[in-house]
């Protein structure tokens, strides 16, 4: 996150500015720390200053990437697309991102199929489930799933009527 936005913010900046964008950034470092060790609030609301620090860290950091490469490079403005280094990252948050949505997509698509089963539990008389077990011990399924076969089998009739035409429990 940090490297996008430093990358984002530091878009035709020459290197003076770039180094003042690296000296705010240890400034913005150093404050969430100093809090943390207990010299006073900063902040009016309430914020992970953990967190903050290491972000302001990390883009200290990067600020300071970007300065060297400029410098070493020779280039009189930033521009993202000439930066090996951080297209490569880019790239990879972009591809990582693209992963956790579409994990995200598929678990939301699993949790709209499971809103749709329906999970009971259901008492049999003795002799339908001695009936329920004798066909599971034939086919090698569990009760249930003998259960679950019989009831995606369900006809109901025009009258109301129910009944399951004849059927062979599988694997």
């Amino acid at each position: 996150m940090a490297r996008d936005q430093v990358r984002r913010q530091a878009k035709g900046l020459d290197v003076a500015a770039v180094a003042e964008k690296v000296a705010e950034a240890a400034v913005r470092a150093r404050e969430p720390a100093e809090q943390l060790r207990g010299n006073g609030s900063f902040y009016a609301f309430e914020m992970d200053r953990e967190r903050l620090a290491a972000v302001w860290l990390a883009k200290h950091a990067e600020w300071r990437r970007v300065r060297d490469l400029m410098t070493a490079a020779g280039w009189s403005a930033y521009e993202p697309e000439q930066d090996a280094q951080g297209s490569v990252w880019a790239r990879e948050r972009e591809e990582r991102l693209a992963g956790a949505l579409a994990a995200q997509a598929a678990f939301r698509e699993r949790r709209r199929e499971e809103a749709d089963e329906l999970r009971t539990e259901v008492r049999l008389s003795a002799a339908s489930g001695r009936l329920i077990r004798a066909v599971s011990g034939r086919t090698g399924l569990r009760p249930c799933e003998v259960l679950a076969q019989l009831a995606e089998r369900i006809v109901v009739g025009e009258d109301g009527t129910v009944s399951v035409p004849p059927f062979t429990p599988s694997l």
